[in-house]
């Protein structure tokens, strides 16, 4: 997956097709886009190549939670961003999503966020799952009351993942840090032991 905005490809799936060509003449200011107006069309034009997906959710036929569904069952490596006027629920927590943003979005809000997605594309899988279970936490407290997520067992097994990813990120950077660096840098390519002679 491409690590460059330029080079990414962000495939745009709404059925309002003005909306969904609008999107794709802002993301064709710095990046590549692709269209699709239903979730099967979305699959078909789903490949390797795509980086980002901007997915609208309530669609009729195949909704953006089915397309959700067989992106991750078809194994695709793709960042996938709900862009709907849906209210976020609980129900998130449990979806295979990076990011949700609720409609209207503008051009800066839209490139913020495929920016964001590609960047994250670079990441290792521990690292890109902290991310996204980070977005979800912050888009549900945005959207509910401290009551709503403290009643919430979703919220609440959110938290906890993320606590426990948080913690194996940790110990994985301690790990690192008490590595003996001159051997690290001996064992690399190209690298070789350090003359002490040289000043």
């Amino acid at each position: 997956m491409t690590a460059e905005l330029s080079d990414a490809t962000v495939l745009i799936v709404d059925d309002e097709q003005s909306l969904a060509d609008l999107y794709a003449y802002w993301v064709d200011e710095f990046a590549e886009a692709r269209t699709a107006y239903d979730g099967d069309e979305a699959l078909e034009q789903l490949d390797d190549d795509v980086d980002v997906m901007l997915l609208d959710r309530r669609m009729p036929g195949r909704s953006g939670d089915a397309v959700v569904e067989a992106v991750t069952e078809r194994g695709y490596d793709v960042r996938i961003v709900m862009v709907t006027a849906v209210d976020p629920g609980f129900e998130i927590v449990d979806m295979e999503i990076d990011d949700y943003l609720v409609k209207p979005v503008d051009q800066p809000q839209i490139m913020e966020t495929v920016e964001r997605m590609v960047v994250r594309n670079s990441y290792d899988d521990q690292l890109q799952r902290k991310f996204q279970l980070v977005e979800k936490k912050v888009t549900l407290e945005a959207a509910k009351t401290p009551h709503e997520l403290d009643e919430s067992e979703e919220y609440q097994k959110l938290v906890r993942q993320l606590d426990t990813i948080e913690r194996e990120l940790d110990s994985a950077v301690e790990e690192f840090d008490d590595t003996d660096f001159t051997v690290a840098f001996r064992d690399l390519p190209g690298g070789g032991a350090v003359d002490s002679t040289e000043g």
